[in-house]
């Protein structure tokens, strides 16, 4: 063979051979989405920042802050509900739909009075992006008290039967730089006397919050007024509260029943506790109502019993009657013992509304349009004239 054709021939072959190798195979599966491209429609829902500050605050100041988002899917977000961890946080108007690739707000609100310390709350924001449907937002910082109650409430707790005078201390620490005057305490209800007394001169103080007994209210409270001399806090309030438990206490108070007829028997469980010194005795347990089940236990001799009522099926309350369990006791001030029953009603039905009238027919005149159209008649003459 000639050898330029030799050489010419091997060239065809190399550009053949590369030419194949440039064009991509053939595959039955359609070429991967690009990096980031799903290939399906979502919203995201993306924050600038999930947590937030504060730094420090006086206590009583309120902190605001908004937090921005931004859609960067490609479908439309939805922000259904914006639910904070507890009262003290408040959500404003937030931006309930947002486009993709535009920018949305949540504006929060904290209410700092009552709080000491760190403080660290939560704001769950809930939305139609499938990968992040409940985010939570996070808001930090620190309440800085000026003046510290401890404890904040002067509680006492008495038995039915046993009462006397009782005293509680409360310390009112001062965090001022500046030296600090407390005076003049009051209280709102001589049920409860205030005494008070200077620990360190500017700096610490003692409240001595005193109960006169016998209390004739089973609950009583009041408010226990100071002076000071911080211009942001020219009066400081302490709250009282006595409770007089009773004689004898019913878990749960009353029972209720499911709307009825009742489908199957029903049986409820009705603890009776003694909270007396004195040893109780319970007896004859009934119900005012035919066909009802009532069974007395003794779980702890005089002090605890098991109440068991039982409904049986196809119960149904009567309209109007009250029902209620009673058990006769030893105690004089208490003789019977009565647990309420009650039952759901079913909603009142809707009332007809009258049809409403035929456009194609016309209204008729009304009967008062009528009478005052009508020519006035002359009363007949007497007979004669």
């Amino acid at each position: 063979m000639n050898t330029s054709v030799f050489i010419i021939a091997v060239l065809v072959g190399v550009l053949q051979s590369v030419a194949a190798d440039s064009v991509p195979a053939k595959t039955d599966s359609p070429p991967s989405a690009a990096a980031g491209d799903q290939g399906t429609s979502a919203a995201h829902i993306t924050f600038d920042q999930t947590s937030f500050d504060f730094g420090k605050v006086e206590s009583g100041e309120p902190v605001k802050h908004t937090f921005f988002f931004t859609n960067s899917g490609n479908h439309l977000l939805e922000i259904r509900e914006v639910r904070p961890s507890c009262g003290c946080t408040a959500a404003g108007a937030w931006d309930k739909q947002v486009e993709p690739g535009k920018y949305g707000t949540i504006p929060v609100q904290f209410n700092s009075m009552g709080y000491g310390g760190m403080v660290h709350k939560t704001v769950t924001v809930v939305c139609n992006d499938p990968a992040n449907s409940n985010a939570v937002l996070q808001i930090t910082g620190t309440v800085w008290k000026p003046i510290d109650v401890l404890p904040a409430i002067a509680s006492f707790s008495f038995g039915p039967d046993v009462q006397s005078n009782d005293t509680r201390s409360v310390r009112i620490v001062s965090n001022l730089t500046e030296p600090l005057t407390v005076s003049d305490a009051k209280s709102s209800d001589p049920a409860f006397q205030a005494e008070l007394k200077t620990v360190k001169e500017g700096k610490e103080y003692e409240l001595r919050v005193t109960v006169v007994t016998p209390l004739n209210l089973p609950n009583i409270s009041a408010q226990i007024t100071l002076k000071t001399s911080y211009p942001k806090m020219p009066v400081l309030s302490v709250t009282a509260f006595a409770m007089v438990q009773a004689a004898v206490t019913a878990i749960p108070m009353q029972l209720m029943l499911p709307l009825g007829p009742l489908t199957n028997s029903s049986q409820f469980t009705v603890t009776l506790q003694n909270n007396s010194t004195n040893s109780l005795v319970l007896s004859e347990p009934k119900v005012n109502v035919d066909g009802v089940e009532a069974n007395l236990k003794e779980i702890q001799p005089g002090k605890r019993f098991e109440l068991n009522v039982t409904f049986p099926s196809e119960f149904q309350n009567q309209t109007g009657h009250s029902i209620e369990v009673a058990v006769k006791s030893n105690f004089p001030q208490l003789p019977v013992v009565k647990v309420p029953v009650f039952q759901a009603t079913a909603p009142p039905k809707p009332v007809a509304s009258a049809p409403a009238p035929n456009p194609g027919v016309p209204a008729g005149p009304k009967l008062s349009a009528i009478l005052k159209s009508a020519p006035e008649q002359a009363p007949p003459s007497p007979a004669g004239k």
